[in-house]
């Protein structure tokens, strides 16, 4: 690959990120205002309109590129510390991702069992993945 391909490669990687992240971020802050909510509210009925669109019209498709892109330019640094601690993070992230689908169903069918408080405090794990996420990569510990 050349490195002008790699370079085009590595900003689509980075454009899907911070697309997936601003999923990450605002799912939960919806589930706050979900849990808010009454169930028998418009309100409520918005929400999950809200949170079905942002899951499968944002989520899950740079999710998708997030992955394809980041096989694309992961082979030179696979086997770099920094790299594993990266993925570790990511894996977060990933289930993050998976916990926000397992809410939203609750939602979706009335059953949510968590507090507002609960969806605050999910709320800063990705903050603070992608902290460490970014910590790393710029600064490519050994």
């Amino acid at each position: 690959m050349t490195d002008d391909t790699y370079l085009w490669w590595k900003i689509a990687h980075i454009i899907s990120m911070v697309t997936w992240m601003a999923g990450l971020f605002y799912m939960p802050r919806l589930f706050v205002y979900h849990a808010l909510s009454v169930p028998s509210s418009t309100e409520y009925q918005l929400l999950k309109v809200m949170e079905r669109r942002l899951l499968f019209g944002i989520m899950h498709p740079s999710i998708i590129m997030v992955f394809i892109t980041g096989m694309v330019i992961l082979p030179p640094w696979i086997e770099q510390i920094w790299m594993i601690a990266k993925l570790c993070l990511v894996g977060l992230l990933v289930i993050c991702h998976l916990l926000c689908m397992h809410w939203r169903i609750a939602f979706v069918h009335d059953r949510n069992t968590h507090s507002h408080i609960f969806y605050r405090v999910v709320n800063e794990i990705p903050t603070v993945a992608l902290i460490g996420i970014v910590i790393l990569v710029v600064q490519k510990p050994s």
